[in-house]
């Protein structure tokens, strides 16, 4: 299952969606050797990732990333509009030594120091244009009481909170070999749920919710999406009906290229290159999301930094590399 379903509630406001990952899911770990509570973490914001991604009108990569002082300092998940997706996490410490027990705000919030960044990027951005980015501290502030987050799924709550959003319920869930996820979304009282009076809507988005609290880890994690549905809203379908629009494919693709990595050694500058060069002999570097290698001998590199022609800068490897 690699696939996301979208519905709308003709009795509430309400959009939502369902999202199955597998074999895209065991792409990203294929080459991971995290352990098990590192890789829940980073499964959740994956869903987390595919489901936002999906609820918005925007063509783009959707990027959620966190940053800490704690054991794990960067995770990064990249989904783009097509659905098809990337995810990498660095950790700080030596991976036997996280406690398998870990919450999300130990690994991610350790001084209260951690934030969520979440960055839409167009794909017709223009030079110079900066892209969209909403940060939000994973922490919540109640009076002089600080509070780390628990989860990806509260995280996420905490940004669409303190963003100008529609009102949103998420729940995700992820293993070794699958993610799971559920988002529900309140829609303006107005436009396809004009004829909706305000108190019904309201009480509409709070039975929607109500039913959606009813979905278990389990559920999400082994179920197909069109199942899930008929679960969880079969009353609400046959009293007020319910709407499901064909499922969408998600797909692991990294975009790393030998171009992308001719533009790292530039910014190294030639000097920084030289000196790599005289110690080893030649570049080789790893992409974080794929571990695809990359080598640059002698002559890669002095093309990078004397040819104009990109081609011919990041032309492919010889066969002796």
């Amino acid at each position: 299952m690699n696939e996301l379903l979208v519905f709308m509630c003709d009795g509430a406001p309400v959009r939502g969606e369902i999202v199955s990952i597998g074999s895209a899911w065991q792409a990203v770990l294929e080459r991971r050797n995290d352990p098990p509570v590192v890789r829940r973490i980073l499964g959740d914001f994956v869903g987390a990732a595919t489901l936002l991604s999906a609820s918005l009108k925007f063509d783009g990569t959707l990027i959620i990333q966190a940053q800490s002082k704690g054991p794990i300092q960067l995770l990064v998940v990249e989904c783009k509009s097509d659905l098809t997706m990337r995810a990498t996490v660095k950790l700080s410490v030596e991976a036997e030594s996280i406690d398998p027990n870990a919450t999300l705000g130990e690994l991610l919030d350790a001084e209260n120091t951690g934030r969520l960044v979440i960055t839409l990027d167009p794909a017709d951005r223009q030079p110079g244009q900066p892209p969209y980015q909403g940060i939000v501290a994973l922490q919540e502030h109640r009076g002089t009481v600080i509070k780390p987050v628990a989860s990806a799924a509260e995280a996420i709550a905490l940004y669409m909170q303190n963003s100008e959003q529609l009102d949103t319920r998420i729940w995700l869930a992820s293993n070794e070999t699958h993610v799971g996820g559920l988002l529900l979304q309140r829609l303006p009282d107005s436009g396809g749920h004009a004829h909706l009076d305000p108190q019904v809507a309201a009480e509409g988005w709070t039975r929607i919710q109500t039913l959606g609290e009813t979905i278990t880890p389990e559920e999400l994690l082994t179920l197909p999406p069109q199942t899930i549905l008929r679960r969880l809203f079969l009353e609400e379908s046959a009293e007020n009906g319910v709407r499901s629009f064909p499922s969408r494919p998600i797909q692991f693709a990294c975009r790393c290229s030998r171009a992308k990595v001719a533009d790292v050694l530039r910014m190294l500058g030639e000097q920084e290159v030289e000196s790599i060069l005289a110690e080893r002999g030649s570049v080789e570097t790893e992409c974080d999301f794929c571990a695809k290698a990359y080598h640059f001998d002698v002559v890669d590199c002095r093309q990078v930094f004397k040819t104009d022609l990109l081609a011919d800068a990041t032309r492919p490897p010889s066969s002796g590399h």
